[in-house]
C-alpha cells in the first residue's frame, strides 16, 4: 500500500533530540567495528568525512532512448562526489541534481559551472551541495540531461529522453541500470544504498517532478525550485502565447554541440509546438507531469518539498499550484516555501540562507536516513509576506471562501452587480497602460476600482474573471488584472541589473556566508543578498489570459459568432497578498498582454462586456473582512 511506504520508512527510524547515535554501514554480518560509520546529533547528521578526500568520478550511464536518431542508445555524464569511507564499506544515499546549465548559462546567483581535472573527474560542482552534505555521509551526483555538457544525444525540452536521462541513473544507483568508466569497464554503485532525492532550480525543478512522476524505485524525496509541471502552461495560458519556437531557442541555447547534430529533433520541436494556434497536442501531454486528470501524478511515490516565488513570471506560480493541489489529493507527504521575488532560490532568499539549508539538512536525513528530527511537525507552509517579514501557516493557499465582485458602469467593482455595458478594443498595451489612472478611459482597456478599504484584507489563492461578452470577431485575447492601488515600498522582483548584481529583486553583496567544506577548486562560500525594494503607487496581484476561442477546449479552438453574447470564464494566476487599509482594489479587463502575451497579435475585436453578467471571485481568508471592508 502507499500509505505504508510513506509511513514505513520512518518505522525503524530513530528519535533524535539531544542524543548522538551512529548509522553503521552495511548489513549486520559484515559489520566490523572499524566499521566507518554516520554520525547523527539532534536529528541531523554531522560533518564526520573529508570533502577533500572524498572520491570523485566521471561516468557514462546507459540510457534507454536513442534521442538523436543516430542507432545507438544514449549515454548521460554522471558526475559524482561522495566519502572516501564508501571504498570501505559505508553505504550512503544519494542528493542528485539533474542539470542542462552546467557548461553553458551555470547555475546559481553566481552562475557556477562544473570543472574537470586532469584525470577528467570532477574537481568542482556547483552549489553547496557537495560541500555540505558529502561531510555528512551522502554521495551527490550531478547529471548532465541528454544533449548537453558530457551527455549523449539531443535535448527535447521536458520530453521523456530528458527525463530517462535522471531516471536510469537513478535505476544505476539501484542496481537496475548499467554505467561504464572512460575505459569501457563496467562500474557498480556498490556504496550506494539506493535512496535517491533530487533537487534543482527551474529546468532541475522540472526534471525532480517529471521524475518523480515515473514512480520509478529509490526516489524517495525530491525538491523542486521553481519546476515546472506543464510545459503547455509555461508557453501558453488558455490558448494565448506567451512563447513562440521556445523550445528550439533553448535547445540552441543550451546544446554546444554542432548545430546539425540535433537539427531534426528541433524541428520536431518547432512543429510538435505548433505555434500557429496556440493549443494543446501530444506534443505538450508528453511534457504534463500532472496529465489531467492526474495519472502522471498518480505514480508519485516521493515527499516533496517545493520552493517558488509568487512573482516568478519565468516559471509562472500556477506551475506550483497545480503541481501542489494534486499531490495533496494523492496525500503526497509535502512542505512548501514561498517566497516574493522572481525566478530565484530560496538559497538566495535574504535573511533566510542558513533556515532554508537546515530545512533542506533535516528533511534529506529524514527521507533518505530515517531519522525522526521534527521536520513533518512543523507547519507545512512557510510564506513571505512582506520584504522582512514571513509566517508560517498549515497550508497553502489559505483562503477560506471566494467574494464575487462586480464591475458598475460607473467605474467601480463592489459587492452587488450593476445593468450597464462597457467596451474596448483588443489592442496590443503595456501593463503600466492597462494599469494606469483607473478613472481615465481609455480604448484598449475597462478598469474598475473599489472605495478605499477600511480594514486590511488578505488574498490567498486563486481568483476567477467571469465575463459576458460580445465580439464583432471571431476571438480577442482577453487580459485580467487585479491590481492593489495604493502606495508602499514593496520589493522589485522585476529588477535585472547584471552589472550591478540585481536579479529578479536581490541584489549581490560583497559578504559571503559558508556552508560546508572547500577545496583550492571548490569554496563552500556564496555572495550575501539584501532585498531590493521600490515605493510604487500600484501593484499587481494577479494575472490571467485566455483566447476567447479555447473558453472550452484548449485542444479545439471554437471560434465565436460575431455579436452573439456569450460567457467565458477563466482563471488568473494564483497569488497571496495582504491589501492594506485605504488601498483599493482593481480589475482592469484588457485584450492583449504586450509585457506577457509578446508573441501574441491583437486582433483589433471590440469587446463588449456586459457588466451585469460579469464578475471576478478574489479567494479571502475571511471573507467577512472583505465585505465588512467594502460596507
Amino acid at each position: 500500500m502507499r500509505t505504508s511506504r510513506w509511513r514505513g520508512v520512518l518505522i525503524a527510524a530513530l528519535t533524535m533530540s539531544t542524543a548522538v547515535a551512529a548509522l553503521p554501514a552495511g548489513p549486520a554480518s559484515a559489520r566490523t567495528s572499524a566499521a566507518p560509520a554516520t554520525k547523527v546529533v539532534d536529528g541531523r547528521t554531522q560533518p564526520v568525512f573529508s570533502y577533500a578526500d572524498a572520491v570523485r568520478e566521471h561516468l557514462m550511464v546507459q540510457t534507454p532512448v536513442d534521442s538523436d536518431g543516430d542507432g545507438h542508445k544514449d549515454r548521460v555524464a554522471v558526475d559524482i562526489i561522495r566519502p572516501k569511507e564508501t571504498q570501505r564499506g559505508l553505504e550512503v544515499p544519494v542528493i542528485m541534481s539533474a542539470s542542462p546549465y552546467n557548461d553553458t548559462v551555470g547555475r546559481g546567483f553566481e552562475s557556477e559551472r562544473k570543472s574537470y581535472d586532469a584525470q577528467g573527474n570532477p574537481a568542482k560542482f556547483p552549489l553547496f551541495y557537495d560541500n555540505y552534505f558529502v561531510p555528512r555521509g551522502y554521495a551527490v551526483v550531478d547529471v548532465d540531461v541528454t544533449g548537453t555538457g558530457g551527455s549523449d544525444g539531443c535535448l527535447t525540452v521536458g520530453g521523456a529522453a530528458d527525463v530517462a536521462a535522471a531516471k536510469a541513473t537513478i535505476d544505476w544507483l539501484g542496481g537496475r541500470a548499467t554505467a561504464y568508466a572512460a575505459d569501457g569497464s563496467e562500474v557498480k554503485a556498490s556504496w550506494s544504498t539506493g535512496k535517491v532525492g533530487m533537487i534543482g532550480h527551474s529546468y532541475e525543478g522540472m526534471l525532480a517532478n517529471a521524475v518523480a512522476g515515473t514512480g520509478v524505485e529509490g526516489l524517495e524525496t525530491v525538491v523542486p525550485i521553481s519546476g515546472v509541471s506543464s510545459w503547455y502552461e509555461f508557453a501558453r495560458t488558455n490558448g494565448a502565447k506567451h512563447w513562440n519556437g521556445f523550445a528550439s531557442y533553448l535547445t540552441t541555447a543550451l546544446d554546444t554541440d554542432p548545430p546539425q547534430k540535433c537539427q531534426a529533433v528541433r524541428e520536431r520541436l518547432q512543429a510538435g509546438e505548433d505555434d500557429a494556434t496556440g493549443n494543446y497536442n501530444a506534443h505538450w501531454d508528453e511534457r504534463n507531469y500532472i496529465a489531467r486528470p492526474a495519472p502522471e501524478v498518480s505514480k508519485v511515490r516521493a515527499s516533496v518539498l517545493a520552493a517558488h516565488d509568487i512573482n516568478d513570471y519565468n516559471i509562472r506560480i500556477n506551475q506550483l499550484a497545480n503541481w501542489w493541489d494534486a499531490l495533496a489529493q494523492r496525500g503526497v507527504p509535502r512542505k512548501l516555501w514561498l517566497g516574493r521575488y522572481g525566478h530565484t532560490d530560496p538559497f538566495d532568499w535574504p535573511g533566510r540562507r542558513a533556515r532554508w539549508v537546515d530545512t533542506v539538512h533535516r528533511w534529506f536525513d529524514h527521507w533518505l536516513y530515517g531519522i525522526q528530527n521534527g521536520i513533518m511537525d512543523e507547519p507545512r507552509v512557510d510564506l513571505q509576506t512582506g520584504p522582512d517579514t514571513w509566517t508560517t501557516q498549515a497550508d497553502w493557499p489559505a483562503a477560506t471562501s471566494s467574494v464575487p465582485l462586480h464591475p458598475g458602469p460607473d467605474g467601480s467593482l463592489a459587492l452587488s452587480p450593476a445593468s450597464g455595458a462597457g467596451t474596448f478594443t483588443d489592442t496590443k498595451l503595456s501593463e503600466a497602460d492597462l494599469t494606469a489612472d483607473p478613472s481615465a478611459n481609455r480604448p484598449g482597456r475597462l478598469a474598475f476600482v473599489t472605495p478605499p478599504l477600511r480594514t486590511g484584507v488578505r488574498l490567498s489563492g486563486t481568483p476567477t474573471a467571469d465575463l459576458r461578452v460580445t465580439l464583432d470577431k471571431p476571438t480577442s485575447n482577453l487580459t485580467a488584472l487585479l491590481v492593489d492601488y495604493g502606495e508602499d515600498e514593496r520589493i522589485d522582483w522585476n529588477r535585472n541589473e547584471p552589472q550591478n548584481r540585481i536579479h529578479d529583486g536581490l541584489r549581490g553583496l560583497d559578504e559571503e556566508s559558508c556552508h560546508g567544506e572547500s577545496t583550492v577548486r571548490d569554496d563552500a562560500c556564496y555572495q550575501q543578498t539584501a532585498n531590493v525594494t521600490a515605493r510604487r503607487s500600484s501593484e499587481m496581484i494577479a494575472r490571467g489570459w485566455m483566447d476567447a476561442q479555447n473558453r472550452h477546449s484548449l485542444t479545439t479552438p471554437e471560434p465565436l459568432a460575431p455579436g452573439r453574447s456569450y460567457r467565458i470564464t477563466w482563471k488568473t494566476l494564483p497569488g497571496d497578498y495582504e491589501l492594506k487599509p485605504g488601498h483599493r482594489l482593481g480589475l482592469v479587463l484588457g485584450g492583449t498582454d504586450a509585457d506577457f502575451l509578446y508573441f501574441e497579435d491583437a486582433t483589433g475585436a471590440k469587446v463588449t462586456v456586459d457588466l451585469g453578467g460579469s464578475r471576478v471571485s478574489v479567494p479571502v481568508t475571511v471573507a467577512g473582512d472583505l465585505r465588512t471592508s467594502l460596507r
